[in-house]
């Protein structure tokens, strides 16, 4: 159809673990034999595993996408979700030209905008200024064309006092400021962001998603949407794939994207013990014992029991400054709290099993289903053992007097106010 600007047709990309190319030379003059001179396919696509970096595979050769199959037409947004590791970004970077599809066709109308990565285009020895100018060329622009968009793009990004600094001399939320807005401002037929966003600080976050709101709707242009955010995804994208181990899990409208998402990522575990220490998720530095949430009165969590969490772990990592987060967050992947406790202030940890206990109180969570993420650190700078999903638990609703009900209404939190009235008649 006329209106298709964008057509994957079985994408796949293919990786070595570890290697560039086959680094084997039995397996390169064979690889270029059967694909250059006999016209066959690449004998190495047969081989290899799905992309769970869960899992210890056998196999050195990992699909990061296989057989990806959709089309975008002009004008729309399309939300790309799934875990980490899902082929979001390579699908992105594929379409980008930054890398090549292993087998399969991609089909493209028009320019090209990418903002796969902060920093993304920039040469940080130049200046903003520079670096716009720069940008705008590799899209096929003139100078003309850039310098009439000059100053929108530098007022939206917000670094007039540093558009003549080297961008090396930028943090990353400047950064990324600027390269947005180099990307939204010079009218590109089809804009891509990836999670870079993240980066930008609140206020900026909401005027990109704005500007992306206008470049679609008001302008035209397509857009593919990579994000973690599910709520920025609702509010920016009419439609949405579901990523999972490199394969589409589900395409659709993205309301129903997102609960799919969401059902295939949310499981009830109120629960985690291991006995064996060594069988225990874990590695080398932490193993992970016990986990559990209960209510802090009666048998079931709802908005007013309020919720006790215990952990157990083995650590083992003596004398170091020994630190654990906890992540919460809902099942539409919004965090509710980070939140953490230095367990050995005083580098002064010990090999053995240490607990850590914490409660919300009644009247905090609303009603729904949520998530905790552990993370465990050395001198809070490096990650020793992190691991999502550890709990899965609902928070039931429950009828408490006059002004509650059994719906359950928008937000996370769902305090208990003292309201004060009276009437001024």
């Amino acid at each position: 159809m006329d209106d298709v600007v964008i057509k994957f047709e079985n994408v796949s990309k293919l990786y070595r673990l570890g290697l560039v190319s086959t680094k084997s030379l039995s397996h390169d003059i064979n690889r270029w034999w059967k694909t250059f001179v006999l016209k066959e396919e690449d004998p190495y696509l047969k081989i290899g595993e799905t992309n769970d970096r869960t899992k210890k595979g056998s196999s050195e050769y990992v699909w990061a996408l296989r057989d990806i199959s959709f089309d975008v037409k002009q004008g729309e947004v399309w939300g790309i979700i799934g875990k980490n590791g899902a082929g979001k970004s390579t699908l992105l970077k594929i379409l980008s030209r930054v890398t090549t599809p292993t087998k399969g066709i991609i089909k493209a109308k028009g320019r090209i905008a990418s903002l796969l990565e902060v920093g993304t285009g920039f040469h940080h020895e130049l200046t903003g200024r520079d670096n716009i100018y720069l940008n705008g060329s590799i899209m096929g622009m003139t100078r003309a064309e850039i310098s009439r968009k000059l100053d929108e793009i530098v007022d939206f990004a917000g670094v007039e006092r540093y558009l003549d600094t080297p961008t090396k001399r930028y943090s990353s939320g400047m950064t990324v400021r600027l390269g947005f807005s180099v990307a939204a401002h010079l009218e590109p037929e089809i804009l891509v962001v990836d999670e870079v966003l993240a980066v930008g600080d609140a206020e900026f976050q909401k005027k990109a998603i704005g500007k992306l709101q206008d470049v679609s709707k008001g302008q035209g242009r397509t857009v593919l949407f990579v994000s973690h955010n599910l709520a920025s995804v609702k509010a920016i994208c009419h439609k949405g794939i579901l990523l999972k181990e490199g394969l589409i899990s589900y395409s659709g409208p993205i309301d129903e994207t997102i609960n799919q998402y969401k059902e295939e990522n949310y499981s009830e575990k109120l629960r985690v013990y291991y006995e064996d220490i060594p069988q225990a998720p874990g590695n080398d530095n932490i193993h992970l014992k016990l986990f559990e949430v209960t209510p802090i009165e009666g048998n079931e969590l709802n908005v007013e029991s309020g919720i006790n969490f215990r952990l157990q772990f083995y650590n083992h990592r003596p004398g170091i400054m020994l630190d654990v987060s906890f992540k919460l967050s809902t099942a539409s992947d919004i965090t509710v709290f980070y939140s953490g406790k230095i367990l050995t202030p005083e580098n002064d940890s010990k090999e053995g099993i240490y607990e850590v206990t914490f409660s919300l109180p009644p009247f905090l969570l609303n009603a729904g289903r949520y998530n905790m993420m552990l993370v465990f650190g050395e001198n809070q700078h490096y990650i020793l053992w992190s691991c999502d999903n550890v709990l899965g638990f609902s928070v039931d609703n429950t009828l408490t007097g006059q002004g509650y009900n059994m719906t359950i209404l928008p937000g996370v939190i769902k305090p208990l106010i003292d309201y004060k009235h009276r009437y001024l008649g």
